[in-house]
């Protein structure tokens, strides 16, 4: 069903979001961390989610439908967009309206960069998952910029850096959109957090 998604729509207020019933999972990460290429890997599609080597091109909230109740959300990125800050902090409050009111929201997809992980703002996100006991799915993209003992050396730190949490919501994994390592495993995470038919 994951190779089914289609873009629905993009929201530049909360007022425009889709009806808050049925299963949604959203994306979430710094600018650079490649969400739309996890998008697009995820679905085995190229175009679904647009790419850029410009960080922050996604400003909106955009609406991807898997089954008629069943939606991927790509949240704006945080960290490298290059716009006036009067344009971050309105993508900071479209953000946080989502997050915080969105019922049907049933997991957090976190992304962080392999080689930069657990930056302030990616904690922020780490606990409110938490507090709000949603699952939270973490995956450190571009595992393949990294060689493998390297790679699982920053899983086994990432990992131990949130056991203090002590929560059973909470997956970690390596993840590379270019090689495809982890991709079987998220597809499978997404699919039960949609509660679709792999």
């Amino acid at each position: 069903m994951l190779s089914k998604a289609s873009f629905m729509l993009s929201a530049a207020l909360p007022k425009q979001f889709p009806d808050d019933a049925g299963c949604e999972v959203a994306f979430v990460g710094r600018s650079n961390a490649g969400k739309s290429s996890a998008l697009n890997a995820i679905t085995g599609q190229k175009q679904l989610a647009r790419t850029s080597k410009t960080p922050g091109r996604t400003q909106l909230v955009n609406f991807f439908q898997c089954a008629s109740q069943q939606r991927l959300v790509d949240l704006p990125g945080y960290g490298f967009a290059k716009a006036p800050q009067a344009e971050k902090a309105k993508w900071d409050r479209l953000v946080e309206a989502y997050l915080s009111h969105r019922a049907c929201l049933q997991a957090v997809v976190l992304l962080m960069d392999i080689r930069h992980p657990l930056k302030e703002i990616d904690k922020t996100i780490i606990d409110w998952a938490t507090q709000s006991q949603l699952q939270l799915h973490i995956l450190l993209t571009k595992a393949d910029k990294l060689k493998f003992g390297r790679a699982k050396q920053t899983l086994l730190a990432v990992s131990q850096a949130i056991n203090w949490l002590e929560s059973d919501k909470i997956v970690v994994q390596l993840f590379s959109a270019n090689s495809q390592q982890g991709l079987d495993e998220l597809q499978a995470a997404i699919a039960k957090y949609l509660q679709l038919d792999v």
